[in-house]
């Protein structure tokens, strides 16, 4: 499978041309060594009121690229959240804390995730979790419940 990359101006002239030539945009796929998928997401986001026009199309990826929310927490945020923890609020409180002020919603579970990472890094957040318990990780779980103890297989023959 190709790997994923934008298309650059070239590549969306390339896609108009052939285009215009008459190619399905399976034939300008191959042609241009991307995913057919690529070709037709292209076509479909930046074909203007005219068609298809390979100047427009690439000032509208720029845009739609330009608007991409890197993070989706302010360092302000976090920032807020590690004085919170410091002053002992568990994870949920703060959570709820931050759903009545007003602020980006952050579920406890990113916040339990910001303090492992800390903890990685060298930093104390986790001393301040009200458990204490080891964090381990779960791959899957054996079902416990039904089991009978010390039970004698049966051989069907």
């Amino acid at each position: 499978m190709r790997a994923y990359h934008r298309l650059t101006e070239g590549e969306r002239n390339q896609v108009y041309a052939l285009k215009k030539a008459g190619l399905t945009q399976c034939a300008i796929a191959d042609q241009i060594c991307v995913n057919k998928s690529t070709i037709c997401r292209e076509l479909k986001r930046n074909a203007g009121l005219r068609g298809y026009r390979p100047k427009q199309a690439h000032r509208l990826a720029c845009v739609r690229q330009s608007q991409i929310r890197r993070t989706r927490i302010a360092d302000a945020t976090w920032t807020g959240i590690e004085k919170m923890i410091r002053e002992d609020w568990s994870p949920e409180q703060i959570t709820g804390h931050l759903k009545d002020i007003g602020e980006p919603s952050v579920s406890p579970e990113w916040i339990y995730q910001h303090i492992y990472a800390d903890k990685r890094n060298g930093g104390d957040l986790h001393t301040r979790l009200r458990c204490q318990k080891q964090r381990r990780k779960r791959y899957g779980s054996i079902e416990r419940r039904g089991q009978i103890k010390n039970r004698i297989w049966l051989n069907s023959h």
